[in-house]
């Protein structure tokens, strides 16, 4: 099994939801997500209930249960928690910009709990483990770039969604994708991205992409570790060396 290696660097300088959703207005009073909860306790809520709860209210053209369901479906229910740029968030979700920092804190805080209770980040040291950490980006109906950051370790340190959309080496910036393990002090990066037609064969732009990369990391003393293409049919690596 293939297993990514370290090197020193330091001495280099320089749940789907129904189509209709009901509005909190139409519902009985024990069926609102705040008195749900209270009666209840968080578990009895559906991931949309407690978004909404964070949420507190809609907006003049979005009730909050329409606009939570929304939020999970367009952006993905898992890959959403990754995403620390609320003006990522309002942009392509369309929501305003207090709503997006009330979920990127809401998630931020636990994620910062659940390090602290369950011994420590994830540690990824193969291309298997890179994509059990990445599958939930498996049915997400547009492309995400996502980085992972490591320490010498092999341990995550960081987890970001770099850009949505299409990917072209043209459009991503070396700079996007190191400027966060600059940031953590991280000594390793993993990109990976999703196919949603389910294909995982490289193209010639992923190809690119992986290529630029490795260069920019060089010169950083950051190791491009891989470029991992996630789809619901599985997964591909595509290292520094790939060979179409």
């Amino acid at each position: 099994m293939k297993r990514y290696a370290l090197k020193d660097n330091d001495l280099i300088l320089g749940a789907r939801e129904k189509e209709y959703v009901l509005r909190v207005k139409d519902l009985p009073d024990g069926e609102r997500p705040r008195e749900k909860m209270i009666k209840g306790g968080p578990s009895a809520l559906s991931e949309v209930e407690l978004l909404a709860v964070v949420l507190g209210v809609g907006t003049r053209k979005e009730e909050v249960l329409a606009m939570a369901s929304r939020i999970f479906k367009q952006y993905g229910e898992n890959t959403i928690v990754n995403q620390t740029n609320p003006n990522e968030l309002e942009r392509e979700l369309d929501i305003p910009l207090a709503k997006a920092c009330q979920i990127v804190a809401s998630f931020e805080l636990g994620r910062r709990f659940f390090r602290k209770t369950n011994g420590g980040p994830a540690v990824v040291r193969t291309p298997k483990q890179a994509y059990d950490f990445l599958k939930d980006m498996r049915d997400l109906p547009k492309e995400h770039l996502r980085g992972i950051y490591l320490n010498s370790r092999h341990r995550v340190v960081h987890d970001e969604i770099i850009s949505i959309g299409s990917l072209t080496a043209s459009i991503i910036h070396p700079r996007e994708v190191f400027r966060p393990a600059l940031d953590c002090r991280a000594v390793a990066v993993i990109v990976a991205h999703n196919h949603p037609s389910g294909s995982v064969k490289p193209t010639k732009e992923d190809i690119e992409i992986t290529n630029q990369l490795v260069e920019a990391g060089r010169i950083l003393g950051i190791d491009l570790l891989d470029h991992i293409i996630v789809s619901k049919n599985g997964f591909a690596s595509v290292p520094a060396d790939y060979n179409n």
